[in-house]
């Protein structure tokens, strides 16, 4: 098989199989999931003739080879057993107790995270229709669209029976089913009655609806159950003989024992949160305003929304929340200091402006988190300090946050938090002290090179032609057009340093403003990636063109992308090649800078800009000259 010997080479120095937890590929890298970096050995890697570079970032190893990706990846599943039976638990069994911990959190919670923001929305837009007197309680529109905001957190315990069994490699709809039978009608029946018990052992109901912790215990157990059964179950007889015992042994022991205790523990951990903003609510405020941005950056900040959003059904309002709100401002107000001082045409700009919008409409700052205050010391202080204060001043007022939303724009114009003054106080305080903190202590001058202007090489203009240069009449010139709309980047410029070192090809990259693609030029489409992220060109002249959609946006797995060709089809200038959806991009935060490169640069003589600033689709973006 073609690449064989180079994919056995590969997977030995990532450490062998078995230290590969998982393996995706985008339009240049392997991305591999490792057990243990430290035993894949980055130098010899670096040194294969077919490797480009070798970058270990977001918890990925990912080894840079180039447009003929595809066809590696393709020969190391055949050389190595990658994932199989395990695969699907690597991520809830990797890594320290903390980290599996963290990581059934988030994979149980991230896919239902926009249903459940939006319908936190909902409730909270609802809120403000019963406040101004537009609808009323009982008004059947009102209570239509009560319903679609309710479901989720009412049936919370099916959804999340659903994506924790597939987290531990179980049924999903086993899993699903579980949380159901706690919602069943025959069950909450029982409710309020005395003397209820199961084969003669003592049952107390509980209303389970909007629970967490209940449900996470039982299918933990659930999904260790299953593997057990299939083990001793003959496989002619699984298909119903495994969940049909599952769901008989599971359901009585959710609402005998796991039910309870899962009850119990929620309530204990969410008493503790309150023994602490009841014994100070300014130092508890202060201290986790001020430590959240640290959780978010590790992903620990997933272990709050279980306590959030029991505090949310028990309460009507969690002050976790009420008070890590200021977080985000504080980190909205750096990106916003740290854009204020940076000057016109500098790196800092480019990344901040972006940034800014991301986290006010969205509530999403991760990108500032990373791309901003992860790089300067003095930054990771001033967002510890603004969410600090800003987080006892909210902690002091009381404030809580009374619907499960993304801390935007739209949530502060909802009102969904009270009091609202004190909440204003407290974001206000945030904003504003991280903004003049970076812009006056937060940048250190050794840091001021990412603020400057960055010194760009004067581009050539596009030849008349009556005034061709000699360059030009030596060999064949292939003119490619911009597929996107929007503002040019020099590759130098781009926030990845495999695309701008150039080792994944020459040409631009654009800061599209419109979500479609056209072809650059006259081309075949020699490869359409799986993930839709990207689309290989061959031309007749032998140019292989690479148009890559955002920076990393592999990981969405396709969503948001739709194409709209075929490998093999022939296309032509401005015939629409794919679409993409630049909101959920952002909102998933990810860059939409868009690399469109020749990938065998090294088998031509040039690569001449032609554009610089805005260029619209179809307009005149570089030259390849044979």
């Amino acid at each position: 098989m073609k690449y064989e010997n180079e994919a056995k080479k590969i997977v030995e120095l990532v450490g062998g199989e078995k230290n590969i937890n998982s393996l995706v590929h985008c339009a240049t890298r392997l991305r591999f999931e490792l057990k243990d970096e430290g035993k894949a050995n980055k130098e010899e890697l670096t040194k294969l003739s077919y490797v480009l570079q070798v970058v270990i970032s977001g918890g990925q190893y990912q080894v840079v080879i180039g447009p003929a990706v595809n066809d590696y990846f393709n020969a190391i599943l055949s050389v190595a057993r990658i994932g199989g039976s395990d695969e699907k638990e690597a991520g809830a069994k990797s890594g320290n107790m903390m980290d599996r911990v963290m990581k059934v959190i988030s994979g149980a919670f991230s896919p239902l995270i926009p249903l459940l923001a939006g319908a936190g929305m909902m409730k909270a837009l609802l809120t403000v229709f019963t406040e101004f007197g537009l609808m009323g309680y009982e008004d059947p529109t009102y209570l239509i669209l009560s319903a679609a905001g309710n479901a989720v957190f009412y049936f919370l315990p099916i959804f999340l029976g659903i994506t924790l069994a597939k987290q531990f490699g179980a049924n999903a709809y086993v899993g699903g089913g579980i949380g159901a039978a706690l919602l069943e009608p025959n069950f909450t029946g029982l409710l309020g009655m005395e003397g209820v018990n199961f084969l003669g052992i003592a049952v107390t109901p509980i209303d389970y609806a909007s629970t967490i912790f209940p449900i996470f215990i039982a299918v933990i157990v659930y999904s260790y159950l299953e593997k057990g059964l299939k083990k001793i179950v003959k496989k002619e007889l699984q298909l119903f003989l495994v969940p049909m015992v599952c769901l008989m042994l599971m359901v009585p022991f959710t609402v005998i024992l796991f039910g309870p205790f899962g009850t119990t523990l929620a309530n204990k951990v969410s008493d503790v949160v309150m023994w602490l903003f009841n014994f100070n609510r300014i130092i508890a405020g202060l201290l986790l305003g001020a430590s959240y941005p640290f959780l978010t950056l590790l992903g620990l900040h997933w272990g709050f929304t279980p306590i959030t959003l029991q505090n949310l059904n028990d309460f009507g309002g969690d002050m976790i929340e009420g008070v890590c709100v200021c977080a985000v401002f504080a980190e909205i107000g750096i990106a916003a200091g740290a854009y204020l001082k940076a000057k016109k045409h500098s790196r800092m700009r480019d990344i901040a402006g972006p940034t800014i919008l991301t986290g006010i409409l969205a509530g999403v700052t991760e990108p500032i988190l990373y791309g901003i205050i992860m790089n300067y010391k003095r930054l990771l202080a001033v967002v510890a300090i603004a969410s600090g204060i800003g987080g006892a001043i909210n902690g002091a007022f009381h404030v809580t946050c009374d619907a499960y939303v993304f801390h935007n724009i739209f949530s502060l114009a909802m009102r969904t938090y009270s009091p609202f003054t004190g909440y204003l106080l407290g974001i206000a305080a945030a904003l504003v002290i991280g903004a003049l903190l970076t812009y006056f202590w937060g940048v250190r001058p050794e840091d001021m090179k990412d603020f400057e202007p960055e010194t760009r090489e004067k581009e050539v203009p596009e030849p008349t032609d009556s005034a061709k240069p000699a360059s030009m009449e030596k060999g064949t010139v292939l003119d490619i057009h911009a597929p996107l709309t929007g503002e040019t980047v020099a590759l130098k410029e781009v926030p990845d340093e495999v695309f701008a070192s150039g080792v994944a090809g020459l040409g631009m990259a654009v800061r599209p403003s419109a979500g479609e693609v056209t072809a650059p030029c006259d081309a075949e489409v020699s490869v359409v990636f799986p993930s839709r992220h990207a689309i290989g060109l061959t031309t007749e002249m032998g140019a292989e063109l690479l148009i890559h959609i955002g920076l990393n946006t592999v990981m969405l797995n396709g969503e948001g992308f739709e194409v709209l060709v075929q490998e093999g089809e022939k296309v032509h200038v401005g015939q629409p090649l794919l679409k993409f959806d630049m909101e959920l991009i952002r909102e998933k935060g990810y860059s939409l800078i868009s690399p469109v490169l020749v990938s065998n640069a090294d088998e031509f003589e040039e690569i001449r800009t032609v554009a610089d600033g805005q260029v619209k689709a179809g307009e005149k973006l570089y030259q390849v000259i044979k």
